[in-house]
């Protein structure tokens, strides 16, 4: 049986909310799954995106295919990159104290770039919220090409 991991869509018309579930690859996107292992909201700045980490990667060590946007997610996560340790320590290359050492410190630096980004984008929103709106007005007596025709007056000379 294929299995697949992929994003099963909720949410109304223009608002979509995603549980990151583990399904047969011939069931539909939207129908029977085996297991929800997350959630993925795109709508808020940055994404949203809680997943049981453990859960992934024990269903990746099995054979379930990731789809191409899981993936990306997956590797936002950090799934992958343990993985990749994990195999590491398999084949012996160092030990395991050494990969959770590393994936710790990888965890540790892509979590204050995501504060900063968060930061960021609250500050731009508050700058956004203080700035005066300028609009820009006709000068009086100004009707534009045509002389006043888009009112239903008759053009000079007619």
């Amino acid at each position: 049986m294929p299995v697949k991991i992929r994003l099963q869509r909720h949410g109304s018309k223009k608002r979509p909310f995603y549980f990151i579930v583990v399904a047969d690859a011939r069931a539909p996107r939207d129908g029977k799954f085996i297991q929800k292992l997350g959630t993925y909201n795109p709508l808020t700045v940055p994404a949203s995106i809680q997943l049981d980490r453990q859960r992934a990667l024990d269903w990746l060590h099995k054979g379930a295919q990731p789809t191409d946007t899981v993936r990306k997610i997956l590797s936002f996560k950090g799934v992958l990159y343990l993985k990749h340790l994990l195999r590491g320590v398999k084949l012996g290359l160092f030990d395991e104290a050494t990969a959770m050492t590393k994936f710790q410190k990888w965890h540790e630096e892509h979590e204050g770039k995501m504060k900063m980004k968060q930061d960021d984008h609250r500050k731009q929103r508050t700058q956004k919220r203080h700035q005066p709106i300028i609009r820009r007005t006709k000068p009086q007596g100004h009707d534009g090409p045509g002389g006043g025709e888009h009112r239903g007056e008759p053009k000079v000379g007619e």
